[in-house]
């Protein structure tokens, strides 16, 4: 199976940010990329963990009683 290769738009649609995002990614290399000419295209697998990889998942916390010491 072949990965789509998305723009630095479509991924800036994706993550649902601006396109300076997915450029700075790109700039610091915190996303993999691949270029095409003078293009700059993402594949939509690095999209995915890049996202899997910064989901912070909830926390649960227990309702403790606060009591009062006197």
């Amino acid at each position: 199976m072949v990965d789509r290769l998305l723009s630095v738009q479509q991924v800036a649609e994706v993550l649902g940010t601006g396109v300076r995002f997915p450029r700075r990614l790109i700039e610091e290399r915190r996303i993999t990329f691949v270029k095409v000419g003078r293009h700059v295209r993402i594949p939509e697998s690095a999209v995915s963990a890049y996202v899997a990889e910064h989901t912070v998942e909830p926390v649960t916390v227990r309702r403790t009683v606060l009591r009062r010491t006197a």
